[in-house]
């Protein structure tokens, strides 16, 4: 099974009345569970120690956000 990720950005509108610094691009992340509509039977499963760093029982649900991207 494929691991569909979508990473994008946009540039928001700047307001000139703006009070703070502004965000030119902003980054978003939309999760892998987001892309699967029912749960396939059979899928492999991390071991317990290896499910809690990756804070998810299955790897195709383990994304790997960076903090760049505003998830850790």
């Amino acid at each position: 099974m494929e691991r569909p990720s979508y990473r994008g950005s946009f540039k928001p509108w700047i307001s000139p009345l703006d009070p703070c610094p502004p965000i030119r691009v902003k980054k978003f992340v939309l999760p892998p569970q987001l892309f699967i509509n029912f749960q396939p039977p059979g899928l492999p499963q991390f071991t317990p120690e290896q499910a809690l760093r990756h804070g998810t029982l299955w790897p195709i649900l383990a994304d790997g956000f960076s903090r760049e991207e505003g998830i850790s």
